[in-house]
Order: C-alpha cells, then structure tokens, then sequence
C-alpha cells in the first residue's frame, strides 16, 4: 500500500450493519470517528483512537470534527428529464402529466438539451449529498447516453434507463414495442456495468405500455438478469382504477407486472401505496422493492405509504425524492416528509430508521449491500459530511441534544442543502459547499 494512495476522514461516523426496525444495535456510530480511504475504496470505520496509529506514515487526516459522516444518500427513484418542471401545480397524476410531464420530456430529443439538463441534474444531488440514483430518462435514447456520460465524468455510481411507452401518451413520445426493446437492448450493451453504470429497463406504467411492449420488457429483464427493472405502482387511485380495466384478468396493478416475469431482485417499484396484502407478501417473496416517495405523494394528493404493513410483509423498502413530482433533490426533506406520513398512518419513523432507509436499506433493496450504502471494508467510498450548525436553528437546536437519536432527529426534520458541507464519491471530493 502507498501513503499517497491512503486518506482519512475524521468526524462522528454513523453507519448501518441491519435494519433498526428488526434488529438491535443495528448501527455503528463512533463519535469521534476516523473513515480510512484508499483507491476509491472503504479500508476502515471505527474509532479514531484505535485507527489512527494504524496509519501510514505521513497520511493526509481530513479533519471535520464537530460533523457527522454518513455514507452518501441513496435516492431509488427520480426523473431527471422534470429538473425544469418541478413546482408545477395540477389537480392530481393523471392530468399532471398531461400538462407538464409529456411536453416537458419531448425536449429531451435535443441531445444538447438532455445534456445541459443532466449536468444541472447531476450537480443538484452531489449538492444535497445523494451520491446514487434511480434514474428515469425519457423515451429517446440520447436522453440515457446524455445522462450516463455526464454520470462517467464524475465517476458516479447511477442507475438509469429509457422510457418504454407504446400507448395514451402523446405521438411525440410513443415508440413501440419492437423499436423500445431494440434500443433497450442496444442502450444494456452500451451502458450496463461500463465503470459505475449500470442500466434499469423502464416501463413508465403499465397503462403506456400495451401488452406486447411489456411482454418485451419481460423478455429483457430474463435475458439480463443482472440489469435493475424500474417502472410505478399503485401510486394514485385513479391510476388503480384505469389498469383494472386495462388489464381486467390481471389479479391486481402488481400482479400486471408479475405476469410478464419482472418482480425479482433488482425491482423497483415506485409508490406502493394502494398495494392490498397479497401484493405486499409477493413483493417480499420476490425480493421486488419499493420506493417511497413521500414529498411526491403528498404534493401530487396520491394517498399515505403503509410502513407498518409493509414491515409485517418483509418488504424491501428505501427513500426517494421523485422529482418532478417531488419537492425537493435532498433526502433529509425526504426523511423530514417520511415522517410526517408514517406518523400520519400511525406508526412512527425513529430517525435511524430514516438514515437507514436512505443508505443501506436502499442498498439492500437494490442488490448492492457491500458495493454502497455502508463503511464495511472494500465498499466504495461514497460518503456525505453533515453539518449539525449548518443555520442558525440547527446549532441551535442540536446544541443540547441529548442522544445520536435527538441529533439525527434534527437533521432530517431541519436539515436541507446547506446541511451538506461536503460529498465524496469513490474517495474524491465532488461538493463542497461554499
């Protein structure tokens, strides 16, 4: 091992090893914490008193005491064709789209639109610190080339796909179901495992796709199985009544997609919300998760995600911003929301729970624990700097908190970008905030 290939990162650490909602102790936290580097790689987490001899001589000590280094957040859905579209009011999903959705994503045939978008993309979530994605682009597939070659500048681990869409969209928009799989498969070729990309087939929702497009997808997803499939699920009830009648032999919305082979690991449904029991068990069975999207449910009025029985069930579970329909790129608005909906459901969302759910369950769900999302040895070494006197309140308020609970409970409920004093991904600094 060279020196100059080791750095070290001291602060409060905080990471997870199991899901605080079944297991004890399911964190590690070492207040005053040293995070060793080396290659764009995790060597060591644990206490600076113990590591720090353990160094090699002349190694670089970055030191943010008084922060709290998480690993970097992980958002497990997002669209980043509506960066310019986010804020934008309508009475509910269906006419959303129409109005907004469609004729905002037609922009992105223009590869140097798709381009200045991902990069402003891109920036915005390093900026917040979420340093992976679930990422739709839109049904051309220079909006995905545009996208994962700004993702490879900055060596970021993203996870991306063209939009399938055959059917109740604009012409504009529509491919069909021979073209949409061949430029998939062309799109898996190029992109999936090339450095840190990998590639999600994307089905929009099964009411923009006929039978034979999904049953492309399906396709697909078997021929790749080491590919993520990524489309919605129950979000609204309107939405639940339409593919009823789509889709009259289907059991339910979910079992639409189960009959064309795509709940298996690295699934990801976003929404979950009108999901019924069976739904939630075949999920778990499948290791299929969802991705729930709290600000995006709450502004478009689309219903109230049931954590408690989706922990019954065993589901897989992580945070996601939803943007455009979502408010905000930062998780810690997210976790903010999160808890409001969990409360609001009757149950209750402990901020460990949160961070997990944001980092290692978000891992966990898509296949990826020991890759990201924790500080084990030999994970890449994506991480975020938190700042507990980030404003005014903030100090104020974690100025006397009296527990890792209390302090994590006033990040996420007070926290946004300026929280985030810095954003590393694979070892090398890509935010700093000013």
């Amino acid at each position: 091992m060279q020196t100059t290939q080791v750095q070290a990162y001291r602060a409060g650490l905080l990471h997870f090893h199991a899901d605080p909602a079944f297991t004890p102790d399911a964190h590690h936290w070492h207040e005053d914490g040293l995070l060793v580097v080396a290659d764009g790689k995790v060597l060591a987490a644990g206490d600076y008193a113990a590591l720090h001899p353990t160094l090699p001589p002349g190694t670089q000590v970055h030191d943010y005491r008084g922060k709290v280094i998480t690993p970097g957040f992980i958002d497990t859905h997002v669209h980043y064709p509506q960066t310019d579209m986010i804020a934008s009011p309508a009475p509910g999903l269906l006419p959303w789209l129409n109005t907004y959705t469609f004729p905002t994503e037609r922009q992105f045939e223009d590869p140097a639109h798709a381009a200045a978008t991902a990069e402003f993309f891109l920036d915005e979530l390093l900026r917040v610190g979420t340093t992976t994605a679930m990422v739709y682009c839109t049904v051309h597939p220079q909006s995905v080339d545009a996208f994962f070659e700004a993702s490879e500048k900055r060596n970021l681990r993203m996870v991306a796909g063209k939009v399938l869409m055959d059917r109740h969209c604009p012409t504009f928009l529509q491919d069909c179901a021979e073209t949409g799989g061949r430029e998939s498969e062309d799109l898996i070729k190029r992109w999936q495992n090339r450095g840190r990309a990998q590639y999600a087939i994307t089905p929009r929702f099964a009411p923009t796709s006929t039978e034979a497009q999904l049953g492309v997808a399906g396709e697909l997803a078997r021929a790749y199985p080491d590919t993520y499939i990524q489309t919605h699920v129950s979000e609204n009830e309107d939405e639940v009544k339409w593919v009823r009648e789509l889709f009259p032999q289907a059991r339910s919305y979910l079992d639409v997609y189960d009959s064309y082979g795509m709940l298996r690991p690295r699934a990801m449904y976003g929404h979950c919300i009108w999901l019924d029991e069976g739904d939630r068990r075949r999920m778990a069975e499948t290791q299929a998760a969802a991705a729930v999207c709290p600000t995006s449910n709450l502004f478009l009025g689309s219903g109230l995600f049931d954590f408690e029985r989706a922990d019954q069930a065993g589901m897989l579970l992580s945070l996601a911003t939803d943007v455009g329909a979502g408010t905000s790129f930062s998780m810690l608005q997210t976790m903010n929301e999160a808890y409001k909906v969990a409360r609001l459901k009757g149950s209750y969302l402990p901020a460990l729970r949160m961070f997990y759910l944001a980092t290692l369950g978000a891992a966990r769900s898509m296949q990826l624990e020991g890759t990201i999302g924790s500080f084990a040895a030999g994970a890449e070494a994506d991480f975020v700097v938190l700042d507990p006197k980030a404003t005014p309140l903030l100090a104020r308020r974690t100025g006397h908190t009296e527990s890792l609970e209390e302090l994590l409970f006033a990040l996420a409920l007070l926290g946004d970008d300026r929280t985030v004093a810095a954003t590393y991904s694979a070892g090398r600094e890509v935010h700093r905030r000013a």
